[in-house]
C-alpha cells in the first residue's frame, strides 16, 4: 500500500501546484509596444583635445621639441586651474615625412626622400568651470599648442535628467497601450515586461550636444557656447489584454 499512497500524494501535489503555474500563463492577447522619453539639461561640464604637432629633422629633436612644448601646455592648463586629474593622455605619436616628388618636373619612379619627423602629442582635458573654457584654450594656445578639437559637454551627475526622461517614455508607454486596447476593443489585463533600451521606435532624436566654438580674431577671446544636452530613453513593454 506504501507506493500506491506515495503515487497519490505526488498527484495530488500537482493539483494543488499546477492553478498557480496555470494563473500565472497569459491568457489573453499580448501586446508589444516601444516608447521613447526625452529631456533637456544645461552641461556643467566639457571635455576637449588640445595638443601640439611639431616637425624636426630628426626623430629625437621632434620629440624634445614637442616635449618642451607640451610641458608648457600643461603648465597653462594648471595655472587655469585644471587638476592633474583631468588631464589625460590621449595620443602620442612619432611619424617620418617623406617628399615623394610629384611634382611635374619629378622624374618617373623617383623614390621618396626623408625630409624629418613629425611628433604630435595629445591631452585630453576636462573643464568643470564652463565659464573659464574659453580662457583656458586661449592659455594652451598661447603657451604652444596648435591642435584644439573634439569639444564635447556632459553632466557631472546626469541620474535626474535620465530619470526624468525614463518618467516620460513610460507615461507614453503607458498611454499607447491604452489607445491600442480601446481601438481593438480590449482592456489592459497586465503588464507582462517591462524593459529599457532596445524599442524600435523611430521618434525624433535630437543631436546628443549642441555646441559651437567660435574662434575669433586673434585679441578676441575664444567664445565657447555649452549650448543644450538631450537625454533620451528608450523602453519597450509586453501587455496582457483581456480575452
Amino acid at each position: 500500500m506504501k507506493p500506491v499512497l506515495l503515487a497519490a500524494a505526488a498527484v495530488l501535489a500537482f493539483a494543488m501546484s499546477a492553478p498557480a503555474w496555470a494563473e500565472d500563463a497569459p491568457h489573453g492577447p499580448l501586446l508589444s509596444l516601444s516608447a521613447y522619453g526625452e529631456t533637456h539639461a544645461t552641461p556643467d561640464m566639457a571635455t576637449i583635445s588640445l595638443g601640439v604637432t611639431v616637425q624636426a629633422k630628426t626623430a629625437g629633436a621632434a620629440m624634445s621639441r614637442n616635449a618642451d612644448r607640451m610641458s608648457r601646455l600643461i603648465a597653462a592648463l594648471k595655472g587655469q586651474g585644471i587638476e592633474a586629474k583631468d588631464i589625460q593622455t590621449s595620443n602620442l605619436n612619432l611619424q617620418p615625412q617623406y617628399d615623394y616628388h610629384e611634382g611635374v618636373s619629378s622624374a618617373p619612379g623617383q623614390a621618396p626622400t626623408l625630409t624629418g619627423y613629425q611628433a604630435s602629442n595629445e591631452v585630453s582635458v576636462t573643464v568643470y568651470d564652463l565659464a573659464r573654457l574659453g580662457a583656458t584654450v586661449d592659455a594652451v594656445v598661447g603657451a604652444g599648442a596648435n591642435q584644439v578639437s573634439g569639444i564635447s559637454f556632459g553632466l557631472r551627475d546626469p541620474q535626474v535628467a535620465e530619470d526624468t526622461a525614463r518618467v516620460q517614455a513610460v507615461k507614453r508607454l503607458e498611454a499607447k497601450a491604452a489607445l491600442y486596447a480601446q481601438a481593438s476593443g480590449h482592456k489592459i489585463k497586465a503588464l507582462r515586461s517591462l524593459g529599457e533600451g532596445g524599442g524600435d521606435e523611430s521618434g525624433p532624436v535630437s543631436p546628443r550636444v549642441r555646441s559651437v566654438v567660435y574662434a575669433n580674431k586673434p585679441a578676441a577671446p575664444t567664445q565657447v557656447e555649452g549650448g543644450q544636452l538631450d537625454l533620451r530613453v528608450d523602453v519597450s513593454a509586453v501587455y496582457e489584454l483581456e480575452p
